[in-house]
């Protein structure tokens, strides 16, 4: 399994002056086994610049509990909204594989959520 994550912040949703940064996440999973799997759940931590760590679980993504066939991939665009003008994203999927209800988790990578309102380092 291959997961791709492509970050970006939405302006229009956010609202810096209140506090609230929010960005799109879109995700692909793509099968490179052998078998089918289905993506069951999800966890996500999602920790802030100033430390603060909200936990998210739930079943499937976007309500939805893909099959992802051997070759195939599942895209899907979701939201994060923040207290702080920049963060950082990781999580599992769990998943199982279709033929024999074999259970497997599968690592999201940390990414960053970045802003144009992030306080900005002076070397």
């Amino acid at each position: 399994m291959i997961v791709r994550v492509e970050p970006q912040f939405l302006p229009a949703e956010s609202a810096p002056d209140e506090g609230r940064f929010v960005w799109a996440y879109t995700i692909e999973i793509e099968n490179r086994s052998t078998n089918p799997v289905q993506l069951l759940s999800r966890f996500w931590r999602i920790t802030d610049e100033n430390g603060i760590t909200q936990e998210v679980r739930g079943s499937g993504v976007i309500g939805q509990q893909p099959v992802i066939n051997p070759g195939q991939s599942f895209r899907y665009t979701s939201a994060a909204p923040l207290a702080a003008p920049s963060g950082v994203m990781l999580g599992t999927y769990s998943m199982q594989r279709v033929e024999n209800g074999e259970a497997f988790d599968v690592a999201v990578p940390a990414f960053a959520l970045e802003s144009p309102h992030q306080a900005k380092l002076v070397n």
